[in-house]
């Protein structure tokens, strides 16, 4: 078995070894994983955090010895909590940081990170991360201020708080506990929606006061109630309530 880090500040993990196919979830500067195919200039590589498999191109990532996957093992993860922080390079460059990623490691790359690495862990500690994606834009496998889907926002916004979650609504449903009524619910629980098939596709974090943050073309706001997620800038409902669940 193989083992590496992520070199850059955020890489693809992709379907198949080839710069065109499906994007499946992308991988932070830092974050650990392990080998477990490669071809001549690409790894399919597994995502400690998540268990998530993918396709990466080679140079983008930086091969480590067992023993030191097993000290990144041992050792307690902080991530950087701001929107983008650098890390100063040997050469004196910069190498951007994004929230999220995995400061850890830097050494390993002959870095030095100077970020804000501080978790709140709790329910108003994953509103407040969440609310740092506001706007940014919908990309399907996405999970940076830059590009992130439904599933990748409520998985940063748990992660920047200790907490971890799958990469999948699907998954993600599949965690913590049901609540019976929305009037049970908390700010910080995970909001379950499905499609006209009966499937689960799409999750949002509850906000106080009935209202919801999810990723819907972007990162946005809107509200909430039995029926699901209402959209005041079409003036009807985007998302059918299936289930609340109560992760932490």
């Amino acid at each position: 078995m193989q083992y590496g880090i992520v070199l850059l500040s955020v890489v693809a993990l992709r379907a198949t070894q080839d710069s065109e196919s499906s994007l499946i979830t992308m991988a932070l500067y830092g974050a650990p994983f392990k080998i477990i195919d490669q071809r001549k200039f690409w790894y399919k590589i597994r995502l400690d955090f998540d268990a998530t498999e993918g396709w990466v191109e080679k140079n983008q990532l930086l091969e480590i010895s067992e023993n030191t996957y097993q000290d990144i093992q041992n050792t307690p993860q902080t991530y950087c909590q701001e929107l983008t922080a650098f890390a100063n390079k040997a050469d004196g460059s910069l190498m951007p940081v994004l929230l999220g990623s995995y400061n850890q490691q830097s050494h390993l790359l002959g870095h030095s990170f100077e970020g804000q690495t501080t978790t709140n862990s709790s329910k108003q500690g994953v509103v407040n991360r969440a609310l740092l994606y506001l706007n940014a834009p919908y990309l399907k496998g996405g999970i940076s201020p830059f590009g992130i889907d439904a599933a990748g926002l409520c998985q940063m916004a748990y992660k920047l708080n200790g907490y971890a979650l799958s990469r999948t609504p699907i998954d993600q449903s599949k965690q913590g506990e049901p609540l019976s009524f929305i009037e049970e619910s908390e700010a910080g629980d995970l909001a379950f929606f499905d499609n006209s098939e009966g499937m689960i596709d799409h999750v949002g974090i509850i906000l106080p006061d009935n209202h919801i943050i999810h990723c819907h073309g972007q990162v946005r706001i809107d509200r909430l109630d039995h029926t699901g997620i209402f959209n005041p800038q079409t003036n009807q409902y985007s998302h059918s309530l299936r289930v609340i669940k109560k992760v932490i």
